[in-house]
């Protein structure tokens, strides 16, 4: 993907996460029988991605953590962030991608990275599906979309082949 920051004139090439949807089947065996309860689903990210800005130099190197099958937290996310030209990061983060991350710096100063719980949400800016090309997402998808919102998972597989 492709990010510009318009207010510096600051364009970052970055990689993506994959994307899991996730269940637990936690199993009970009883004397005769055997019985299997499924969890609440999830959807996961996992794998490593990097940020890079040419202008700059700075770049990052982030890893979505998977959660283990026995214990461990879901939504673990670790990164490390390095000025132009180092091979150490002058900065490490770690924390939940979806909560709160938390920084070090090589200052000894530790900080709140960022709480995405108490940003706020932006609306999307999105030109009307008429003014759109016939293979923009959104006019592609539409009738995907629709039969999906009113729930006739026929007629939104039929839109979708």
């Amino acid at each position: 993907g492709c990010v510009t920051c318009l207010d510096y004139d600051e364009h970052y090439i970055l990689t993506f996460p994959n994307g899991y949807g996730r269940q637990v089947i936690n199993i009970y065996i009883y004397v005769y029988n055997c019985r299997s309860i499924l969890t609440v689903p999830w959807i996961e990210l996992g794998g490593e991605c990097s940020i890079n800005c040419s202008k700059t130099g700075y770049n990052a190197s982030i890893v979505f953590h998977t959660k283990p099958f026995y214990g461990g937290k879901k939504h673990r996310i670790t990164a490390e962030i390095f000025s132009p030209n180092d091979k150490k990061p002058f900065c490490s983060v770690e924390g939940e991608w979806n909560g709160v991350m938390y920084a070090k710096y090589t200052t000894g100063e530790n900080a709140v990275f960022i709480d995405t719980k108490k940003m706020p949400t932006i609306k999307k800016k999105v030109r009307k599906l008429e003014d759109q090309d016939d293979f923009e997402s959104r006019c592609l998808w539409k009738d995907v979309t629709y039969n999906l919102k009113i729930r006739d998972i026929d007629a939104a597989t039929a839109a979708k082949h």
